[in-house]
């Protein structure tokens, strides 16, 4: 089954407590069906001193968003849209916009 989503697109939030609001891919984690959506889904976790943060102390992160509840933002349109894939002459697959009808980078 072909990626819906891709690190650095723009994807709008479909449901929960950030629905309707915008953000980029940071991070996709293909084994649990969720994705890093910068500067959203902020969650406060408590660290212990180690090696990499000598300070320790509470450390503001994003938490995995579930990859049904983000939708690719059209570039052409600006609005949310369904991806689908299709596979070109040259024999590459590629995703487009269900929206706009063009293929999406």
């Amino acid at each position: 089954m072909p990626a819906r989503l891709k690190k650095n697109d723009t994807v709008m939030i479909t449901a929960g407590e950030f629905k309707g609001e915008t953000g980029r891919i940071i991070r996709i984690l293909p084994d649990k069906n969720k994705a890093l959506v910068e500067g959203k889904n902020i969650v406060k976790r408590h660290t212990k001193p180690n090696p990499n943060n000598q300070q320790g102390g509470i450390v503001e992160k994003e938490a995995p968003i579930h990859l049904a509840n983000l939708m690719l933002m059209c570039s052409k349109t600006g609005k949310p849209t369904r991806v689908g894939s299709k596979i070109l002459d040259s024999g590459k697959r590629v995703r487009f916009s269900k929206k706009a009808k063009e293929t999406v980078d």
